[in-house]
Parts: C-alpha cells; sequence; structure tokens
C-alpha cells in the first residue's frame, strides 16, 4: 500500500485543523448573535413599557433625548 508524503499530510492536516477552528468560531459567533438577539428584544421590550410609563405621565410628545425637552404631537403626527 502506497502513502502520501510527509508533506502532503502535514498540509492536508493543517488545513483540516484550519477548517475544525473556523467552524468552532463560527459556532461561537452564531451563539453571540443568538444571545445579542435576545438581549435586543428585551431591551426593546423595555423601552416600550418605559414609553408607556411616559406617555401616561406626559401624553403623547415629542422627547428631545439630547435635553429631555418635551413638545406636544401636532394634531396627525406619529409617535
Amino acid at each position: 500500500m502506497s502513502k502520501i508524503t510527509k508533506e502532503e499530510l502535514t498540509l492536508i492536516q493543517e488545513q483540516d485543523q484550519r477548517k475544525k477552528a473556523i467552524l468552532n468560531d463560527i459556532g461561537l459567533l452564531q451563539t453571540q448573535v443568538h444571545t445579542l438577539s435576545h438581549l435586543f428584544a428585551q431591551l426593546n421590550q423595555e423601552i416600550e413599557e418605559n414609553k408607556k410609563i411616559l406617555e401616561d405621565k406626559y401624553g403623547q410628545v415629542h422627547i428631545d433625548l439630547g435635553d429631555g425637552q418635551i413638545k406636544p404631537i401636532e394634531n396627525g403626527e406619529n409617535k
């Protein structure tokens, strides 16, 4: 039975190790994306809850995120 050369074996072993490392990194990134997606959804829910609290307190207004100033929403204008 014949064999490939030592250099050829070394090359394909290195390529296989690099492929496994990349697949591992992809798995880690997918996990991070999943986690961040859940955190983002949770934050959006918190934002909506806070909007409701502020709307109950101040009515429908625009809030300047720079200085906190509020302005009434004109008729026909979206929130």
